[in-house]
């Protein structure tokens, strides 16, 4: 049975006290559709993974009810939001009838297959608990396809998806990297456990240095959102905490920075045995 560390909770790399929320940047021209007949039809297609449905306050429920049908059977998130909120999301005038919905810039895959891509070594999973900022999860992305690694998991709620900036910032990456989405993280923590996959997590207040697991074993690394870093149960759940020690003046490195630290102590590890 695997030992259970108990150490502190705060996150690793991004220790600076939480920020103001910014306005979120205006949708992406290619990665949205518009309208209640466009958005009806790209959900019956299916060719796409929508990643939500935005719908303005007071939208007649009844035009809608095909809309929702749809997108609770595929799991499919609905926002309900003002009818002000929606009008900042595309351009000036543009006839949205109060429905808009956003696609994935690429496809996503199950849990499983990330855990059962790699049959002919140790797996090596990255997690990351509530990362909004499109652009650092790109960089995680290119950081976790030049190390090799297995994929990513990312939560269905309260985090970026694949938007076509994630795409751009990934530089390629992301055509590569398998990327799935959990509801739970803590359940998909304690799946990783069944799968004899010992869960690491990352906290400024570790006790274990990074360097000092052995990445040798089958792992699974969580990140945790800038400024917040992982959240309580999920840092209980993991097996082991690790920080990567400061030296300079800045407490922090950037998730992303911290994701390449990681992943290719865990290939230089690897490489010994090799």
């Amino acid at each position: 049975m695997k030992k259970k560390f108990s150490e502190p909770r705060r996150s690793a790399f991004e220790r600076r006290p939480p920020q103001k929320p910014q306005p979120r940047p205006t949708a992406e021209p290619n990665a949205v559709t518009f309208g209640v007949l466009p958005v009806l039809e790209m959900l019956r297609a299916n060719a796409r993974r929508v990643e939500k449905i935005v719908v303005a306050d007071g939208v007649r429920e009844h035009r809608l009810q095909e809309i929702f049908d749809i997108a609770r059977a595929n799991g499919v998130r609905v926002d309900r939001v003002s009818r002000e909120t929606v009008d900042k999301l595309i351009a000036p005038d543009a006839n949205h009838q109060g429905v808009i919905a956003f696609a994935a810039a690429a496809n996503y895959v199950e849990p499983e297959d990330i855990f059962e891509s790699n049959r002919d070594s140790a797996s090596l999973i990255v997690i990351l608990d509530g990362i909004e900022d499109p652009r650092n999860l790109g960089a995680v992305l290119r950081s976790v396809e030049c190390a090799g690694a297995d994929g990513v998991i990312i939560p269905e709620r309260r985090a970026v998806g694949l938007t076509d900036t994630v795409a751009k910032s990934s530089a390629g990456a992301v055509e590569h990297v398998k990327v799935a989405k959990a509801t739970n993280l803590n359940r998909l923590i304690e799946d990783l456990k069944a799968r004899n996959i010992w869960v690491v997590g990352t906290s400024g207040d570790a006790k274990t240095n990074y360097d000092e697991w052995d990445w040798r074993q089958p792992s699974a690394i969580v990140l945790g959102a800038e400024g917040t870093g992982l959240h309580r149960l999920v840092a209980e759940n993991c097996d082991v905490l690790v920080k990567i020690p400061m030296y300079g003046k800045i407490g922090s490195l950037n998730v992303s920075v911290a994701a390449g630290i990681i992943l290719f102590e865990a290939r230089r590890q690897r490489a010994r045995n090799e």
